[in-house]
Formats: C-alpha cells, sequence, structure tokens
C-alpha cells in the first residue's frame, strides 16, 4: 500500500507507507480494503496480519526493549517532541486522510490531529519527570525507596472514531516511560497509523520500538499475544463488549490492564442554566465527530422549566448543520463510519418513535451513496426505548424532561455506563453538588468539551478501567519497584 498513490492530492510524500511496520521495517501485502465512508469506494488495501505476523511483531519489541529501556530519559523526550513538530508539521494531510477514511468533518479532523500531535508533547516533558520516592518507616527505624520501572512490551489497541489521538494517547506514556510497543489500529482506519509511524521513523523511533499490525482476525491475533509471556500490557479502547473478552484473555497469563470501555453520557440541564450556553455545549458534546464518540452527549435531561426552549433551539441548530462528505471544507456532519453502522442507529431511532417518541428534525437514514444519518433530535422518549440504555454512536440527541436535582441524579445514573457527564447550571455550587451524584469518571459543568491530554481520561462502572492522559497516564505503563533500604 502506498499512500500517496492511494489518496492522490491528501497525503504529501513524508506520509509514504507500505505494508506492516515490524521492526523499522515495511512489509508489503494486502487483505484489507480501506473504504471512504462518503461514498462507500476503496481507498486502499492494508495487509491482514497472521499470528505469526503478530509473534514477529512481538520478537521485534523484545529486541528493542532493553536499548529502549536503557534510553536516557532526556533522549526519549527529545525523540517524542520531534515526532510532535514533525506531526504538527504534517497536520493538514493528515487531517484529509482522517477525512477520507473515517469520514469526520475536515474541522473535526483537525481539531483531533491538534489534539493527537500534543500527547506527544505531554510526554515528551513527562518522560523526564517520572516520580520516585523515599520516606522513612513510621517507626523511624527504616528506609523505604520506591522506584518506577517500565512495565514492558505492550499491546495497544485502538479504535477507529479517533485514529490519531486514540493511538498517540498509547503510545506517548509507554514510549516516555521506557517501553516497546505493538499498535494494532481499527480495520476501517489505518491508513492514519501506518502514515504517524511513517513520521516515527524521521523522529528517530529507534526499530522496534513501534511496531503496527492491521488484521481481520483480531481476536485469535491478540490472544496469541497476550498468551506470549514477554507482553506484560494491554491498553484497549473500545467497546465494552469487547473489552471484557479481552480481560478474559489477559486474565489467563495476568496481563496489567487499562480498558477505555463504552459511555453513555448524560446531558443534565438545570432551568437555571444559560439557554444559549447550554445549546452551544450540547452541540460539541453531541456532535463532535458526528456522535461517534465514547464521550459523547447520549441523554439530554432538561428540567421542566427550560425544556421547551432547549428542544426549539437545538432542533434548529442540528436542522441546519450541512451533511456531507468529510473533506468537504463546508461540511459540520459527516458520515457513518460503516452502513452497519447507520442501520443501528435507524433501529433505535425507529424503537424509540414506535414507543411514543417524536422526531423534531431528522429520524431516518438519507438515500444515495455513502454511509449518512442525519442530526437527529427526540422528545417525548420513553425511558424503556432502547437508545435510553445504549449507547447510540450517531448524531442522534434524545430529550428527557425531569422536575428535581435528585430526579435528575437518578436518571443519569441508570446505566452500566460511567464514562463522562456534562451539567449545565448557573448555581456552580449544585453543579458540583449534582456532578458528586453522578457516577462518571469525567464530569463537564458548563462546559460541551472536556477532553485534554494534560487531564486524567477514564470512567468508572463498565466504562473501563485505569486512566489515560495526564500525569497519571504514564504510571499506567510502569511497575513501582519497593526497596527495604538500611544504612
Amino acid at each position: 500500500m502506498n499512500l500517496h498513490t492511494s489518496i492522490s492530492g491528501y497525503a504529501d510524500p513524508a506520509l509514504h507507507a507500505q505494508g506492516l511496520y515490524i521492526g523499522g521495517r515495511w512489509e508489503a501485502g494486502g487483505g484489507i480494503k480501506v473504504l471512504d465512508p462518503s461514498t462507500g469506494a476503496t481507498l486502499a488495501e492494508v495487509p491482514n496480519a497472521s499470528i505469526e505476523d503478530a509473534m514477529h511483531a512481538v520478537d521485534a519489541a523484545e529486541a528493542a526493549a532493553a536499548g529502549w529501556r536503557a534510553t536516557p530519559p532526556r533522549q526519549r523526550s527529545e525523540i517524542l517532541r520531534r515526532w510532535f513538530q514533525l506531526m504538527s508539521e504534517h497536520a493538514e494531510d493528515l487531517a484529509r486522510l482522517i477525512s477520507l477514511e473515517n469520514g469526520k468533518a475536515l474541522p473535526d479532523a483537525r481539531g483531533e490531529m491538534a489534539y493527537a500531535a500534543e500527547f506527544f508533547r505531554w510526554y515528551a516533558e513527562e518522560a523526564t519527570r517520572i516520580p520516585g520516592e523515599f520516606r522513612h518507616t513510621p517507626s523511624g527505624s527504616h528506609n523505604i525507596l520506591v522506584d518506577h520501572e517500565p512495565i514492558g512490551i505492550c499491546v495497544l489497541i485502538t479504535p477507529w472514531n479517533f485514529p490519531a489521538a486514540m493511538a498517540t494517547r498509547k503510545i506517548g506514556p509507554a514510549l516516555a516511560a521506557g517501553c516497546t510497543v505493538i499498535l494494532k489500529p481499527a480495520s476501517e482506519t489505518p491508513l492514519t497509523a501506518y502514515a504517524m509511524a511513517r513520521l516515527g521513523e524521521e523522529a528517530g523511533v529507534p526499530a522496534g520500538v513501534v511496531n503496527v499490525l492491521t488484521t481481520q482476525n483480531p481476536g485469535p491475533v491478540t490472544a496469541a499475544m497476550l498468551a506470549d509471556p514477554r507482553v506484560r500490557k494491554l491498553s484497549f479502547t473500545g467497546s465494552t463488549g469487547v473489552g471484557r473478552i479481552l480481560l478474559a484473555e489477559a486474565a489467563k497469563s495476568v496481563v496489567n490492564c487499562s480498558m477505555e470501555l463504552g459511555g453513555n453520557a448524560p446531558f443534565v440541564v438545570f432551568d437555571d442554566a444559560n439557554l444559549d450556553a447550554a445549546l452551544d455545549g450540547a452541540m460539541v458534546a453531541k456532535m463532535r465527530n458526528a456522535g461517534e464518540a465514547c464521550t459523547a452527549a447520549n441523554r439530554f435531561y432538561v428540567q421542566a422549566g427550560i425544556h421547551d426552549a432547549f428542544v426549539q433551539g437545538l432542533t434548529a441548530r442540528m436542522a441546519a448543520l450541512k451533511i456531507g462528505a468529510g473533506t468537504d471544507a463546508e461540511t459540520q456532519c459527516g458520515p457513518m463510519i460503516t452502513q452497519k453502522a447507520v442501520q443501528k442507529i435507524d433501529q433505535l431511532v425507529s424503537d424509540a418513535v414506535a414507543r411514543g417518541a417524536r422526531a423534531t428534525t431528522g429520524g431516518a437514514p438519507l438515500e444515495g451513496s455513502g454511509f449518512f444519518y442525519p442530526p437527529t433530535v427526540l422528545e417525548n422518549v420513553p425511558t424503556d426505548a432502547a437508545l435510553a440504555h445504549e449507547e447510540i454512536f450517531g448524531p442522534v440527541a434524545p430529550v428527557y424532561r425531569f422536575e428535581t436535582e435528585e430526579e435528575a441524579i437518578r436518571l443519569a445514573n441508570v446505566t452500566e455506563y460511567g464514562l463522562a457527564a456534562y451539567i449545565y447550571s448557573g448555581d456552580l455550587k449544585r453543579a458540583l453538588r449534582v456532578g458528586k451524584g453522578i457516577e462518571a469518571g469525567m464530569l463537564g459543568i458548563n462546559r460541551g468539551l472536556m477532553s485534554d491530554p494534560a487531564a486524567p481520561f477514564g470512567g468508572v462502572k463498565q466504562s473501563g478501567l485505569g486512566r489515560e492522559g495526564g500525569v497519571t497516564g504514564i504510571l499506567e505503563f510502569m511497575e513501582a519497584k519497593y526497596y527495604a533500604v538500611e544504612f
């Protein structure tokens, strides 16, 4: 696969990449078609890695492990910093590549590229700040020394919805910690991962430190890697269902796991909220990546006094969004990732309407080529509708009415998920009080966007284990070693 040939006009020569990237070598092959969701046409083919290829990647990661572990933190930092600079220099081409294979609108793709690159800059800085600890025992008669060491070879599995950011959010801290990695990007959006690996080469990442493979048989391939005793870490972003399967596989070899899983975020609006600010935040929280985000607002709970005005305002804004190909400069809502995704969204909406909900805009798939579903607002949604409990992963905003603060908290928590939640109120004390009552790992208070490389990202309940980003993110890739010291 040659990216420049496959997507002529969108990727520059610096982004050339061919085949699997293992041990610093590009291994040609085919077998996985990468589609343009805007048209359904084939963009390129990438290799379909076998279990043997995966074991080759583990071998390469092992061969590079000792050298990378011994590389001074400052040197690791400089390589990550250079990788950040290269991603920034090629940001527009990478953004267009994301729009092509993912379908997201260019403004979203550009935002993702800035966010993705920042993880390399952040962890370039954290590489030189790996913490240690020295203290006395409570009795005062002994000493405690705690060091942090690289955990070892890491398998990183990333989803299709943020093909750049989900990769850098894992690679950055892993490399900063001194680990070598095997990245398995989603087969729907692998081109971005290969392009970034090419830039990593140019940044000076040693052969075998970062390996990238694509496969249509992720279960057997991943299980084989997790069964290898040299692999000590799994970092996964994806659905809760797949996460449970991977946790079971990892348990067989007691592999350390970080899991960023599904979400079903509530968006709570109180009567005392600024309506325009709440609508602005709702559009960001709902429509980032056309709703195909684990942090997307899925359930809008609006207090009775402001409910009708909120529905009216949200309907007007959603109806005004321009739908089109992700690479079209005027597009505000691109296609869904696959036709299967469109069908799932349609089933959820149809079920809600059959139970009494009303679509104030949208509500049915668009005809023609590509995988499009229009921005949709539903009111009078019954709580027994499937979309009240399942992750929608699309541009659909179901709105529910509530009366009291206690009711809002109860409704927000009626889900197995606990990743993100949003609260809009003119009373900060109330917002913080309600936020404390909501079971979620992240809260947006009068904000529709919460992700930041400097903040810990992760959820509770069935939304995952561990945290990515922030000062804690690097510790997910390290083991604490305690020395009982006498001197």
